[in-house]
Parts: C-alpha cells; structure tokens; sequence
C-alpha cells in the first residue's frame, strides 16, 4: 500500500521534477554507501530501498517518455 501511493505521487509530477528526484536518491544511496563503508550506518535495509526507489523512479519516467 505503501509502495502505490509513492508511484500514484510519482507518476502525478512532471518528467523534470522526476529527473531532479532521481538526482536526489541517487546521491542519498551514494551517501548511504559510503557511510556503510566506514561503519557509520545503523539502517542497512535503507540501501534496497532507496534502490528499488531509483528503479521505480526510472521506471515512470519511461512510461511518460512513451
């Protein structure tokens, strides 16, 4: 349930709010790699999801692009 309401708020912005959202989760997931590196990371599970948030993400701007 969760999950459909992030996708129903995805797929209601433009493709430029969309590339600018994809810009933002991959620098966290970045950030979230890099503290798990040096040990500084208490919530590992937040990893696959913010991935699985990138793939949702790209997966609705395909879908607009068609």
């Amino acid at each position: 349930m969760k999950t459909n309401k992030y996708v129903e708020g995805l797929q209601a912005k433009t493709a430029a709010e969309l590339r600018e959202e994809l810009v933002a989760a991959k620098k966290e997931l970045f950030n979230l790699r890099f503290q798990n590196a040096t040990n500084q990371l208490d919530n590992t599970s937040r990893i696959k999801e913010v991935r699985k948030n990138i793939a949702r993400i790209q997966t609705v701007i395909t879908e607009k692009s068609r």
